[in-house]
C-alpha cells in the first residue's frame, strides 16, 4: 500500500539554475579548440554548446555543475577546470 502524500507538479531544471554550487568552472579555449564535439557530448548534464559565432564550443554556467568530464574528454585539452571565485 502507498502511504498517502501531496503529489506536486513535475519539475523542470531549466526553472532552478543548477550551477550555482559548483566549485570549478570549465574554461573553454578557442585556440586550442578543434570542433571535434567530445565535450558537447559527454557532458551528463547537456550544457555544452557550439557558439553561434565559430565551431568553438561553451558551457551555459548558469546549468553546468562543474563536474569536468567535458575537460577531461577533450582530445586537445582546450578546456581548463579552474576553481569559481564568488
Amino acid at each position: 500500500m502507498i502511504p498517502h502524500a501531496p503529489i506536486g507538479a513535475p519539475a523542470s531544471s531549466l526553472a532552478n539554475k543548477t550551477g550555482s554550487w559548483r566549485v570549478f568552472i570549465p574554461v573553454f579555449n578557442a585556440e586550442l579548440c578543434n570542433g571535434c564535439g567530445t565535450c558537447e557530448t559527454f557532458c551528463p548534464e547537456g550544457v555544452v554548446h557550439k557558439r553561434a559565432d565559430s565551431d568553438t564550443f561553451i558551457a551555459d554556467y548558469d546549468y553546468c555543475k562543474g563536474c569536468g568530464i567535458c575537460a577531461y574528454e577533450c582530445p586537445k585539452d582546450a578546456i581548463e577546470m579552474i576553481l569559481e571565485e564568488k
